[in-house]
């Protein structure tokens, strides 16, 4: 298919014009004023920003075993509803991702999506903590990066060891920082609302005593560790520090850290807990100025689908919220427009840096690159329906929110494989007067 982007506005690492785009072949062809040749389709870039399609190191798409909440098929249609068109899939399946066979099945179901599967497997058989899994062996069967997410492994030496053999594979250990001891059965941030809910609550203590192992154990072997979605003041304390004292660590947050806190759980509303949870005013901030300064690397999603059924208890529902068709509006909207970050920002943030930790090529606009890129209205005011979303569940904390800036195409390997819609006005019955 050959498709031609006429007037949009390109942006990317030393790009930043107004221009055409002419796709052919699956690639990029031309980029260039005033293209003039006959197209399967030509569209009015006006008005619009063109950017590489996006990167979410870190997602939850519950297949194999949990396909009642999501599945790869839908989870990509999520994602390319966001304009994503790569994704590392977290282990914590129905079985967990252990074996080659399980990574073949990922790897298989995704061909054809238009998104880039990335599996992730354990770092521990079954994640019980007990042995390490072959991190050789599932990285020749496709692994792209280890993890237990969902929960830490909970000895150090086990993890320190586990640091080392990644390092040798040359593989990336993602870590969910979390003490179990000190959650002991919490549900929300611990602090005034919890107390004034009457629930047990998550202290911070619990990721910043991690996120501060992991970075020391890392440090021992000199190997690299990246810590899974920060969420409080310390440890982007913890990590800025570490950085600059030469550790190979990186990390990544999710827009409900830096835009939400934990008074939006005062409704009692199981759609606003996920874990780690969200904070308080002081960390939302520090999370926000990490995001500036570039102690965060990566803005992520941590798509966590659940069922309305299991959300329904606040107290007995599972952690996690879903995200990937959300994220690209909510940095428009709390840091873009309010002139934090510039749109460069956000190609790295979402982009660059995630590819660049994994060690795959960035997306790009140039000529001869693979165009994947997505058309974005920067100025598109729309409210968060979850009965819009392409996720199986609708658990988001954005629900019914107003967010600026809207993907409305996302092309992959030179095909569209998302446009935006309007929805269509539902026109009210006329009333009419009771028959007296």
């Amino acid at each position: 298919m050959k498709i031609l982007i006429q007037n949009v506005h390109a942006v990317d690492k030393n790009l930043d014009s107004v221009t055409d785009i002419l796709i052919q072949n699956g690639k990029i062809a031309k980029i260039a004023s005033g293209i003039d040749e006959p197209c399967d389709r030509v569209i009015n870039g006006q008005g619009l920003i063109a950017m590489p399609s996006f990167f979410d190191m870190h997602v939850h798409f519950r297949d194999p075993g949990q396909t009642h909440k999501e599945d790869i098929l839908t989870g990509c249609q999520a994602a390319l509803a966001g304009g994503v068109t790569g994704v590392l899939a977290m282990p914590n399946t129905t079985p967990p991702v252990d074996s080659p066979e399980i990574l073949q099945y990922i790897i298989d179901k995704a061909k054809g999506t238009g998104v880039r599967v990335y599996p992730v497997a354990c770092i521990t058989k079954g994640m019980k903590g007990k042995e390490l899994t072959d991190f050789e062996e599932l990285k020749a069967h496709g692994a792209a990066a280890l993890s237990d997410d969902g929960k830490p492994v909970r000895n150090a030496e086990m993890m320190r060891v586990a640091l080392k053999k990644a390092k040798e594979a040359n593989m990336l250990i993602a870590s969910h920082c979390e003490d179990l001891n000190i959650i002991n059965g919490g549900i929300m941030h611990k602090g005034s609302v919890s107390e004034e809910l009457g629930v047990k609550g998550m202290d911070r203590s619990s990721e910043e005593y991690i996120t501060a192992r992991e970075i020391i154990l890392a440090n021992s072997v000199q190997g690299k560790v990246h810590i899974c979605h920060i969420s409080t003041k310390g440890c982007a304390d913890i990590i800025r520090t570490a950085k600059q004292l030469g550790v190979q660590v990186t990390c990544e947050t999710a827009p409900h850290y830096f835009m939400l806190t934990h008074e939006k759980l005062r409704s009692r509303n199981a759609n606003d807990r996920m874990n780690p949870p969200l904070r308080e005013e002081s960390d939302r901030k520090a999370i926000e100025e990490a995001v500036i300064d570039g102690t965060i690397d990566c803005i992520i999603t941590d798509h966590a689908p659940h069922t309305q059924e299991e959300k329904a208890d606040f107290e007995k529902a599972p952690n996690g919220i879903v995200g990937l068709e959300t994220s690209f509006a909510a940095v428009l909207t709390a840091l873009y427009h309010t002139g934090k970050i510039s749109l460069q920002r956000i190609n790295e943030l979402m982009n660059i840096n995630p590819r660049r930790i994994l060690g795959l090529p960035r997306e790009t606009i140039r000529v001869h690159a693979p165009a994947n890129l997505i058309l974005a209205d920067l100025n598109k005011k729309w409210v968060v329906d979850v009965t819009k979303l392409h996720s199986k569940s609708c658990n988001t904390a954005f629900r019914d929110m107003e967010l600026t800036g809207k993907v409305m195409m996302t092309i992959s390997n030179g095909e569209i494989r998302y446009e935006y819609e309007e929805p269509k006005e539902t026109k009210k019955p006329k009333k009419t007067r009771k028959e007296s």
